[in-house]
Parts: C-alpha cells; sequence; structure tokens
C-alpha cells in the first residue's frame, strides 16, 4: 500500500508540474514567439555577418550594418511610397481634402462614385466621434499599444543580436547534454534548423520586393487606382502563405470594379500572370524547395495556428512547421541531416558543417 500510495503521490505531482508548465508556456506565448522571431531574424542575418567576418569586418559591427541597412530600406520606401499614397488619396478625393464639416457635408452632395461613398463614410464616423473624455483615454490606449509594439520589435532586434554570438555556445551546452553517439546529429540537425529559418526569411524578402514592384508598375500601366498602395500592399501579404496572394488579388479586382469591369478582369488576369510567374520560375530559383513542406500542409498549419493563437502568429506559422519537419525528418524517419541540401540563398556558402 505504500509503494502504491507513493507512486500516485509522484504520478499526481507529475501530472500537476506538466500542467503548470502549460499554463505557464501558453500566458509567455508572446513572449516565447518574439524570442523565437528573433531566432529567424538572426539565422537570416548569419551568412551576411559571417562573410562581413571573411573581410575582417568584427560580428557586432557587422550586426550593426545589418540593422542600418534595414532601416536605410525601410526610410527610402517610406520616403518613396508614402507621399505618392498620399497624392493618390488626395486625387481620388478630387484633390481637395475637406478641412470642416461644413466643407465636408457639400463636397458628399456633389460628389459620386467612390468619392462618394468614401466622403460619406467619413461623414458618418465624424457623428459618431466620442466624447473629449474617451477621445482622451483612447488616445492613451493607442499609445501605449504602440509602446508596446515598440517595445516588441526592439526586443527581437535584440535577441537577434544577443543569438548571433551565443548560438554556438547553446549548440555545445545543449550537445553535452545527449549521449555522444547523437552529438552530431543534434548539432548538424540543429544548423539545418538554422540555415532553413534563414533561406526562408531571405527567399520571402526578395518575393515581396518582386511581387510589389511588378505588381506596382503593371497596376500603374492599366490604370487601376490606387496602384501604388495596392501594389505594395500585395508584396508585403506574400508574408501570410497561400492567404496572402488570394486577398490581393481580390483587393485588386474589387479596386477595379469601382471603375469598370473590363479594369476589374485586367486587374484580375495582371495578379494570375505575376502569381504564375512567382509559382513557376521566381520561387523554383529564388527559395527552390527551402522548407521542404507541400503547399497543403502549409495552408493546414497557417490556418491551425491562425485559430489556435491569434493572427501575429500567422507569420510564425511557416518558420513554425519547418522546425517541426525537419525534426520528424530527422528523429522519426530517421533521416541524417548532415545528408540533407544546405539552403544557399543569396549566398554561396553559408556554414561549414
Amino acid at each position: 500500500m505504500g509503494n502504491v500510495a507513493r507512486k500516485a503521490a509522484v504520478s499526481t505531482i507529475v501530472v500537476i508540474a506538466i500542467v503548470a508548465l502549460a499554463l505557464a508556456l501558453w500566458k509567455l506565448k508572446i513572449v516565447i514567439a518574439l524570442v523565437f522571431l528573433g531566432f529567424v531574424v538572426a539565422a537570416a542575418m548569419r551568412p551576411g555577418i559571417e562573410r562581413l567576418a571573411e573581410w575582417r569586418v568584427p560580428r557586432p559591427a557587422g550586426v550593426l550594418l545589418h540593422y542600418l541597412g534595414f532601416a536605410a530600406v525601410l526610410a527610402l520606401l517610406l520616403w518613396v511610397a508614402v507621399p505618392r499614397a498620399v497624392d493618390q488619396v488626395s486625387q481620388a478625393l478630387g484633390g481637395n481634402l475637406p478641412t470642416s464639416r461644413q466643407e465636408l457635408n457639400q463636397q458628399t452632395r456633389h460628389s459620386t462614385g467612390l468619392k462618394h461613398q468614401l466622403l460619406l463614410g467619413v461623414q458618418k464616423r465624424l457623428t459618431k466621434l466620442p466624447k473629449a473624455g474617451s477621445l482622451f483615454h483612447g488616445a492613451v490606449a493607442i499609445g501605449v499599444k504602440a509602446f508596446e509594439v515598440l517595445v516588441g520589435i526592439l526586443f527581437v532586434f535584440a535577441t537577434a543580436a544577443y543569438w548571433i554570438f551565443e548560438r554556438d555556445r547553446a549548440i555545445r551546452l545543449v550537445s553535452s547534454l545527449v549521449p555522444r553517439k547523437h552529438r552530431r546529429v543534434v548539432r548538424d540537425t540543429w544548423e539545418l534548423i538554422d540555415m532553413k529559418l534563414g533561406a526562408f526569411v531571405r527567399g520571402q524578402l526578395v518575393l515581396i520586393a518582386f511581387v510589389a514592384t511588378v505588381l506596382s508598375l503593371s497596376f500603374w500601366a492599366i490604370g487601376l487606382p490606387f496602384w501604388l498602395l495596392i501594389g505594395v500592399s500585395a508584396g508585403i501579404v506574400e508574408i501570410v502563405p497561400v492567404i496572402g496572394p488570394l486577398a490581393a488579388g481580390a483587393l485588386a479586382v474589387g479596386v477595379g470594379l469601382t471603375q469598370s469591369w473590363h479594369l476589374a478582369l485586367f486587374a484580375g488576369v495582371v495578379v494570375l500572370v505575376v502569381r504564375l510567374l512567382e509559382d513557376y520560375i521566381v520561387i523554383p530559383r529564388v527559395m527552390g524547395h527551402v522548407t521542404g513542406i507541400s503547399p497543403l500542409v502549409v495552408l493546414i498549419g497557417v490556418t491551425a495556428i491562425g485559430l489556435l493563437f491569434g493572427g501575429f502568429y500567422v507569420l510564425l506559422a511557416t518558420p513554425i512547421l519547418a522546425v517541426l519537419v525537419t525534426l520528424v525528418d530527422v528523429i522519426v524517419r530517421d533521416k541524417d541531416p548532415a545528408d540533407e541540401d544546405v539552403p544557399a540563398l543569396l549566398f554561396a556558402k553559408e556554414s561549414q558543417r
């Protein structure tokens, strides 16, 4: 009886500990997601930093150069796209934005089509504006949320910078905890996952730039309203697998329908052609089979992760699936990670394994 009671007590403690750990991880899921995102960013930067190190550029300076380059590209995009986007919105409203409620009412009475719908929507929202007290509290809430987002971004970049220097030490620590015969497999699996994640991120950046540029120019050529906004948006939603491109196509066709069905047809054809070029020419040459995941698995995984955790985690769906698929290949299917193809996107040689 004493042994039975002891085993029951130990089993109960183990179950309670597992449940408590699961609840703690669930509460900390946003922190875990940000840490994982930092690992992914570090994986994307690592080959460039190693290449700079071969040119005698210190690794801390290499990290700083990458961050400065990212900031410069973002600033250039804002400098080029934002003024043009504002001009497009102003032109859609007739080039004369209302500055008072009286001007808004006057323009609403004399407007038609898309302009009328936009002004009518603005007018309806003006009638539902909160009072000064509620407005103040709402502004404070928005400011707090913006601050949280900024802190999250800085946390990701800081995690990525630290992980650049700590990854090899972590690999050695984990390898020392497993039997000697499995240490090489653990090390090779970890490095393979790191290189897959890095190649995936760099490939996504190339695809975003390609889709945004080609679609923006194509929409401009056919005379689609808001061509720059729609083209850039289509490039950004490439981050969301499968669902993003479909949403971009629907948006382009919807905007085209505000003018004519001919323009909507042209916009749909443009999106279809660019998508075919991307699927059959650009992706095979740029990314190949970086993650080793079928589109069906990606679609199911993205949907499941979005439903379970929320929209933000959809951005991490493909990297998470890539990690799981690699682990299944090594642990269940008994594949040797050293024999797997190493993705080398944008860099001829990522690592000496």
